[in-house]
């Protein structure tokens, strides 16, 4: 199929198709005699697969390390669940930090809330973010 028609598939550009070329997460395909790109039907499954991947948080560099495994006859179900536990973990820190941050400037805005701008004191440059 031309990449116009894999594009339409898949629901991507074929800019995108011409990017997963270059980054490695698709194989060039043969050229027809007027040298278009002819990809096998199977393309469009790995361009599910990378965008279900993407979704998932997966950088390309991961993806790539999936596809290769695959590509070299294994199944790369234990690579994807390392891959996973190690994004919900990095998620779950993250929220543990947004949650303080959050905690921290709800604090903020309640003394901004209470503050009188004519009582600041000169040396400060804020009185809500000076540190007490």
């Amino acid at each position: 199929m031309r990449i116009g028609d894999l594009a339409a598939t898949t629901g991507t550009s074929t800019k995108t198709l011409r990017f997963y070329e270059q980054a490695g997460l698709l194989d060039a395909p043969p050229r027809t005699p007027g040298g278009y790109r002819d990809y096998p039907p199977e393309a469009a499954t790995r361009i599910g697969f990378v965008r279900t991947a993407q979704a998932a948080g997966l950088s390309l560099a991961e993806i790539r390390s999936v596809l290769r495994i695959r590509d070299g006859g294994q199944a790369p179900c234990a690579h994807v669940s390392a891959l996973l536990d190690q994004h919900l973990a990095d998620v779950e820190r993250r929220l543990a930090e947004l949650r303080a941050t959050r905690a921290a400037l709800r604090e903020l805005a309640r003394t901004a809330s209470v503050t009188d701008p004519d009582t600041c004191a000169e040396g400060d440059i804020c009185s809500i973010l000076t540190a007490r």
